[in-house]
């Protein structure tokens, strides 16, 4: 059977964020932990739980580490998932100041710091993952073969940066991803034990007949909007393609893990990839080639789902980057690719201080970049400034904080829960069940995660209303 286009595709982002608190004169430090308890108090004092699922459909919760993570809800277009992913900041840092004044009650003197980031400062690692909706018979493991070359060279366009320290025999300097160090396997169903590029494991959150979940580790987290829209949406362009039977080149490789670190410490894109088929190719190539091909796509696939005019933006910023690679003039891409905009940061900073790239500030400086605070983050403190550029709006962004997407089988979730929280009822929820709990459980389990309309759902909205009265006592 043929698999379908999934022009119009479910996506979503897993982001977790690293938590420390900074005591005032003469306190004491707070573990991560204690951070956490703070953090999520508010959530398990309301839903007994640090699990839930929030009023615009996107899951909350605590994770291995002490990590506060959100999942955004079913997204099926660009700028819509980016609203939900940037709605994601807005939330946890709420808990933050929150933590903070419950901190302060507790006369504690100690301030709240949430970095969207992937390392901390002793290296362990943490996680940005994508979610991609691919057609159950499309065989995954052909697939990431497919992409894997793309996969291993996107970080030139999309990487966050980071002032890399000495390992593995390299020298502490800038990296362009902050996640090439940190995966171990091409493909497999690991996750933290040796994190592949490509995930396996199979829970597709829906029709298992139909539908399978792409689950991709190997990107940063972006503070950059428009980083952010180039690395999802040329992903979406390269996955059309495969579904579609274009002929993309042959570019499987020997040791693509062997070849990620070293991408990823080239600015040039000259780093030489082994092939299988024999010869080699260089990084840029790989992302030049790839570029041409979704050039072309572009006036071919269906206009749904996002926009073609959309991205076109997405292209557009896709063909200056490598440009800029190519020429290692970044001036025409440096208020939009993330890790130009660190690194031109940091080499002022260096110049200032006439130091290499082991000094302590420098690597003060690239936490602080990830701060998501207003008015204390580096990185919101640019953008609040003009000094970056935009992909969407504070307001769409504000309004993604309380609203689900209304295309997808989240806005169904987001409807239940509003009407429950309204109504002070109690109900269970996950990807795919929503459940009413009193005076008589009632279960709708949806499996088709296009569909934003079920009159199952409506039925247990009214059956919330009709028994709006036990629910108030």
């Amino acid at each position: 059977m043929t698999s379908p286009v999934f022009a119009r595709r479910i996506v979503g982002v897993e982001t977790e964020y690293g938590i420390t608190a900074v005591a005032g004169e003469g306190g004491s430090s707070l573990t991560p932990d204690e951070i956490a308890r703070y953090l999520f108090r508010p959530i398990v004092d309301r839903y007994a739980s640090s699990n839930i699922f929030t009023r615009n459909g996107s899951r909350l919760y605590l994770d291995v580490g002490s990590h506060p993570e959100i999942a955004t809800a079913e997204c099926d277009s660009l700028t819509q998932l980016l609203n939900h992913e940037q709605a994601g900041d807005v939330v946890v840092d709420e808990l933050a100041r929150r933590a903070e004044e419950a901190l302060a009650a507790d006369r504690i003197d100690g301030r709240v710091y949430l970095f969207k980031n992937n390392v901390d400062s002793v290296g362990n690692s943490y996680g940005c993952h994508e979610n991609y909706l691919v057609s159950r018979h499309l065989p995954l493991r052909n697939l990431g073969k497919q992409l894997l070359p793309f996969m291993i060279t996107r970080q030139l366009i999309c990487g966050a940066g980071m002032v890399g320290r000495a390992t593995g025999g390299y020298q502490p300097g800038f990296v362009i991803s902050q996640r090439a160090d940190q995966v171990w396997e091409g493909i497999s169903s690991a996750t933290t034990r040796a994190r592949p590029i490509i995930n396996t494991r199979d829970e597709p959150h829906g029709d298992s007949q139909r539908f399978r979940r792409m689950h991709v580790i190997v990107g940063d987290s972006n503070m950059s909007e428009t980083t952010f829209a180039l690395k999802v949406g040329a992903t979406l362009l390269v996955l059309e393609m495969v579904e579609a039977g274009v002929a993309l080149p042959d570019f499987e490789m020997h040791n693509p893990i062997g070849h990620i670190r070293d991408i990823a410490r080239d600015m040039t894109g000259g780093t030489l990839l082994d092939l299988k088929a024999g010869g080699t190719v260089t990084a840029l190539e790989v992302q030049e080639a790839t570029l041409a091909a979704a050039t072309q796509w572009l006036e071919e696939r269906p206009d749904e789902g996002t926009p073609t005019a959309e991205l076109r933006r997405v292209v557009d910023l896709w063909t200056r980057q490598l440009e800029a690679i190519r020429t290692q003039d970044f001036s025409r891409v440096d208020r939009e690719i993330d890790w130009v905009i660190k690194l031109n940061l940091l080499n002022r900073y260096r110049e200032r201080l006439g130091e290499d790239w082991g000094h302590p500030k420098l690597a003060q400086i690239d936490l602080t970049y990830h701060d998501i605070r207003p008015g204390r983050g580096l990185f919101p403190l640019l953008e609040s400034r003009g000094m970056v550029e935009r992909w969407t709006t504070d307001e769409a962004i504000e309004a993604a904080v309380d609203t689900a997407p209304e295309t997808t089988r989240a806005r169904l979730r987001g409807q239940l829960i509003h009407r429950a929280e309204e109504l002070g009822a109690p109900i269970t929820t996950d990807w795919v069940h929503l459940k009413v709990n009193e005076p008589e459980s009632r279960l709708v389990e949806l499996l088709d995660p296009f569909e934003p309309v079920d009159a199952r759902v409506d039925e247990l909205l009214a059956y919330l209303d009709d028994n709006a009265g036990s629910y108030r006592r």
